[in-house]
This record gives structure tokens, C-alpha cells and sequence, in this order.
């Protein structure tokens, strides 16, 4: 059975928006390796509609000449989910639309490695409430951003168990979640 694994930076007060201009600092060889060990893990990402469209806006036609990662994001199947969108036109890209709780479902029946999921918080909430997600990986930076969109729903509870943590010489914690035994 195929899991379904998000990833996020996010800072000490629950910020996952706009990394880019508050994460770099904190960013070294150790994040790195575990940012490519999820990637080496995965055959299959997953996001939502407005991720999709910034990415679809951004990655096609990179190389690696402008992007280590523009072949991993460029060729790897997308899944995106969306209610919204008619069509998706980015190279190994599949619409999830309908019932999407059948269609992960489903999805994570096939044979394959992980789904990555990395942003697409609204897409995450949804596979939460739902149990679909099967593992939360965040790299908690030492930082107070302020402002931005935060990862968590208010008023939502949904129990998790910590699996695996690790300090990087940053102050970044990776910290690994599974939903917990109800």
C-alpha cells in the first residue's frame, strides 16, 4: 500500500507560507539530505489547484541548469486534486476530481512508492480530516514569522504521535508525525 507523506517548512509559529523568504538562512547539508531522502522515496507527488497552477506556470520547460530539482518536479507524476479545474495540461499530471476521498483512496491501493505532498495545505487539511494522510514531516525553523498562511485548521483536532525527530546544527527541527491509534 502506497502512503501519502506531507512535507513542510514551517516556522515556530505555525507559518508555511512564502519559505523563500524567511527559510534560506536555516538551510544546510543535513536539510538537504533529508529534503532528498523524501524525494528519492517518492515516484508520485500530489497537490492542489493553486499549487498546480504555480507550478505549472514555473516548471515546464527548467532545466537542471536552472533548477537542481527541475528534472525530479518535471518528470515525476503529479496527482492534482482539484474541484474546480476541467483539465490539467503539464507533462505526467492526472486530475483528481469527483469523490476524491474514493480516488486517493484508491490511488493508495496501486503499486508504487510515496506520494509527496510539499505545500497545498488545503489539499493536506482535507486528506487529514479525512485519514488519508500517513505521515507529516516538518522541518520546524527557529523563527517567528509573524504573518501568513498558518499549516493547522482552527478548531480542528486530529491526534498525531511523533515517529522520528532530529536537530539540525541550524536550530531546525525535523520533526516526523503519523495520525495517531484511535
Amino acid at each position: 500500500m502506497r502512503k501519502i507523506v506531507a512535507a513542510f517548512f514551517i516556522s515556530l509559529d505555525g507559518v508555511v507560507e512564502s519559505p523563500d523568504k524567511w527559510h534560506f538562512p536555516y538551510f544546510d547539508d543535513a536539510m538537504g539530505a533529508a529534503i532528498g531522502a523524501q524525494m528519492s522515496e517518492s515516484d508520485a507527488m500530489m497537490m492542489g489547484r493553486v499549487m498546480y497552477q504555480d507550478w505549472a506556470a514555473y516548471w515546464p520547460g527548467k532545466t537542471e541548469a536552472d533548477d537542481e530539482f527541475a528534472p525530479f518536479i518535471n518528470n515525476i507524476q503529479k496527482y492534482v486534486v482539484s474541484s474546480t479545474l476541467d483539465k490539467v495540461e503539464w507533462q505526467n499530471c492526472t486530475l483528481i476530481s469527483g469523490d476524491f476521498v474514493e480516488e486517493i483512496t484508491k490511488l493508495k491501493q496501486e503499486p508504487g512508492k510515496t506520494i509527496s505532498i510539499s505545500g497545498s495545505t488545503t489539499l493536506v487539511h482535507s486528506l487529514m480530516r479525512h485519514g488519508l494522510l500517513d505521515e507529516l514531516r516538518l522541518l520546524v525553523h527557529p523563527i517567528v514569522v509573524g504573518t501568513g498562511q498558518r499549516l493547522f485548521e482552527e478548531g480542528v483536532q486530529i491526534p498525531m504521535k511523533l515517529t522520528s525527530s532530529t536537530t539540525f546544527e541550524t536550530g531546525v527541527l525535523s520533526l516526523v508525525y503519523q495520525p495517531a491509534e484511535k
